[in-house]
């Protein structure tokens, strides 16, 4: 089942990377606006598939978090940058820099090495209330203070990197909610699913966290959004496996490389980040 759940979770993390790749590639050559921008992204090929592997993406994430735990699945997400930096080059016809493999080599082995070191297991996609609860104002209030602090007259980079955070919260609180309303899927079927409140939740905190990603990328560059989103919604998932579904990590001594394996991931991600960038991947 873990590796059902890993192989689902890289899936998703390459359709979305695709899908988002082709998406950008259609809307950048439009000068339009609005509903007009619209109205042609929808008669041009690239930008449907681009929806097809978006949609393609979420189906692989919700059989990834019914297969295994939410702090495997996540942070597996984190794969999608360098997919979307090896797709972007050749759709916008640009050469990767020599920086960006070392950048995905970064995050590559430095994930490997955080999972593997970390272990996550846990079967379970339920919780109670009383989990619940204190896990919604928690995730509910930082992104609300994120916001409040990324109010107008920031700095740039740093409206964008705080954007990007609650963000990255509002993702973790969308895949815990998906995790918890596809278990009722599978278990108790469709009726159940769409009476259970956890099927609203993700579909309201997902739709919150796309507008405050929009809000980031607009409001400062990619390389101080992109590390604020992709390992804030690792941490906070892996944070909200352990407390809401009872999933557990190694400690002791396994910490020393866990830490390790998050610092190379770190570095990959700016590094990757700089990178998009340059490839106007925006």
């Amino acid at each position: 089942m873990i590796e059902l759940a890993a192989a689902f979770a890289v899936a998703g993390a390459a359709s979305n990377a695709a899908g988002t790749a082709l998406q950008r590639k259609a809307a950048s050559v439009s000068r339009h606006g609005g509903l007009r921008l619209l109205a042609e992204l929808i008669r041009r090929p690239a930008w449907v598939l681009g929806m097809l592997g978006v949609a393609c993406a979420a189906v692989f994430q919700s059989l990834a978090l019914v297969n295994g735990p939410l702090a495997l699945v996540q942070p597996l997400f984190i794969l999608e940058l360098p997919f979307a930096l090896m797709i972007a080059g050749p759709l916008m016809h640009r050469r990767l820099p020599r920086s960006g493999w070392w950048g995905v080599a970064g995050v590559v082995a430095g994930l490997a090495l955080l999972l593997v070191s970390a272990a996550p297991s846990g079967a379970a996609d339920q919780a109670p209330m009383t989990r619940w609860v204190p896990a919604l104002v928690l995730c509910v209030g930082a992104m609300v203070a994120a916001v409040t602090l990324a109010g107008r007259g920031r700095p740039q980079a740093r409206r964008a990197a705080l954007l990007a955070g609650a963000s990255a919260v509002g993702n973790a609180l969308t895949a815990a909610l998906l995790k918890s309303a596809t278990g009722t899927f599978a278990d108790e079927g469709f009726a159940a699913f769409m009476s259970a409140w956890q099927t609203y939740g993700f579909a309201l905190t997902g739709a919150v966290s796309v507008v405050l990603l929009e809000n980031s990328l607009q409001a400062g560059p990619l390389y101080a959004a992109q590390p604020a989103l992709t390992i804030g919604d690792a941490i906070v998932s892996l944070a909200l496996g352990v407390a809401l579904f009872g999933e557990s990590i190694r400690t002791g001594w396994w910490l020393l490389p866990e830490a390790c394996g998050f610092a190379v991931i770190v570095v990959g991600v700016v590094v990757l980040s700089r990178g998009v960038a340059r490839l106007a991947y925006r």
